[in-house]
């Protein structure tokens, strides 16, 4: 079965010091999916979710996304989410990247409170990790900082979740293609197979 990468990223809702957050736990409300098979982008999929449980957006939450009522209350259900999720994974051996841990853990939670089974089969990489073990960096870094220090910028604008995809998508290419180089920098090189001193005076 042919490989597929997923690069998936989500935008939450954020609570308010109010009784009406009483209870909260954050619902995705954007998606954000790019779908890669070798080098190519197969399918980019994006979309804004209706929370379930607070479909009222705090104060905090429009503000810090640029997210209006609107646009949420326009969005898809969940379990269209979820259906999405399942036809873009089909037919393939999926890999799920992210940058952090979040994105995932908030939509096995969605389904569980949702009562939706979560049925994608696939593996997951958490990409923030694989840069700070391949950095040797102490901390975690945020998404576009990790971008910057490529001496890139990110695609879009930041906290836009097809955007945030993306970019996580070129961050994945270029520590890809560090690790290649890394790798081809450890073989032997004909200079260190070769006493070239010595090789040139068997020759003067």
């Amino acid at each position: 079965m042919e490989k597929q990468h997923l690069f998936i990223d989500f935008e939450f809702t954020m609570p308010e010091k109010s009784s009406k957050f009483k209870g909260f736990y954050p619902e995705i409300i954007e998606v954000g999916i790019v779908a890669v098979v070798g080098d190519s982008i197969r399918e980019q999929f994006s979309s804004y979710v209706v929370p379930r449980k607070f479909s009222t957006l705090s104060r905090r939450c429009k503000s810090f996304l640029h997210i209006s009522q609107e646009q949420v209350n326009n969005g898809i259900s969940l379990y269209d989410l979820m259906k999405k999720l399942e036809t873009i994974c089909g037919g393939y051996q999926n890999i799920i990247v992210t940058w952090g841990n979040m994105d995932m853990k908030v939509l096995k939670d969605n389904c569980q409170k949702a009562q939706l089974p979560f049925i994608v089969s696939c593996k997951e990489v958490d990409l923030s990790m694989e840069y700070k073990r391949f950095f040797g960096d102490k901390n975690q870094t945020g998404l576009w900082k990790a971008v910057r220090e490529y001496g890139r910028e990110g695609t879009g604008k930041h906290h836009r979740a097809l955007d945030d995809a993306l970019t996580t998508y070129h961050i994945f290419r270029l520590v890809e293609q560090d690790k290649k180089y890394m790798g081809k920098s450890n073989q032997p090189t004909i200079g260190d197979l070769i006493d070239m001193s010595k090789l040139l005076n068997k020759f003067a």
